[in-house]
């Protein structure tokens, strides 16, 4: 969602975000776009699990996004509308196999990444008690999957080859967000070369997006 927007695209829509929490990315930048109805959703306060937000989103989390007569939620989700309405951030030539491609790597992140890096977090620094097995197998699929991206971009540019898709956007959220994910805070492991992370990738996303436009 934040690259779209870095791209300048208005769409007619109100954005539910979180304030205190949520799914992590880099939703701040929302706000600095213009032509949209900003909704700030407390969930300290638990208003994401209030009647009336839970009639857009049974689930209860953040964001959500409400395009004309369009709702759509969950990250991924957002990503995947918001690239099919504008064009913008799908692989190169659109075909069915890069599509392919596209689905099964953006699961990757949605059904893998997310979950475990948020889980791995929870259990190493805010269960309430120290459960070993559970913050072991977590950090070991954190670290899994990760071995897996770090592959992939030895190989690659981006995720999906030389072009900056909207595969890219979830995974590096989840990355900057958790700082490590392999090495959590408190650990003593050197950080992985995750090339997510590179200092180019900023300004690589916006001449990528250039290139499609």
């Amino acid at each position: 969602v934040t690259a779209v927007h870095e791209a300048g695209i208005e769409l007619d829509r109100t954005i539910f975000y979180p304030l205190g929490g949520g799914q992590p990315g880099d939703t701040g930048v929302l706000t600095r776009a213009s032509g949209e109805r900003i909704a700030i959703v407390d969930t300290r306060k638990g208003e994401q699990f209030t009647p009336a937000f839970r009639a857009i989103n049974p689930n209860g989390k953040v964001p959500v996004i409400v395009d004309g007569d369009v709702t759509v939620f969950d990250s991924n989700a957002i990503l995947l509308y918001l690239a099919d309405k504008t064009g913008r951030f799908l692989p190169a030539g659109n075909t069915l196999a890069a599509r392919g491609a596209m689905y099964s790597w953006l699961m990757f992140v949605g059904t893998g990444i997310g979950p475990y890096s948020g889980q791995a977090v929870h259990f190493k620094h805010y269960a309430p008690e120290t459960l070993p097995y559970a913050t072991n197998r977590y950090v070991f699929e954190v670290k899994r999957h990760y071995a897996i991206v770090e592959e992939r971009l030895a190989r690659h540019r981006y995720m999906l080859g030389d072009t900056y898709t909207l595969v890219d956007i979830p995974g590096r959220s989840w990355i900057v967000s958790v700082q490590n994910p392999v090495q959590l805070p408190g650990d003593s492991e050197p950080q992985p070369d995750i090339a997510l992370l590179r200092p180019e990738a900023e300004g690589e996303q916006q001449e990528s997006q250039d290139e499609q436009g």
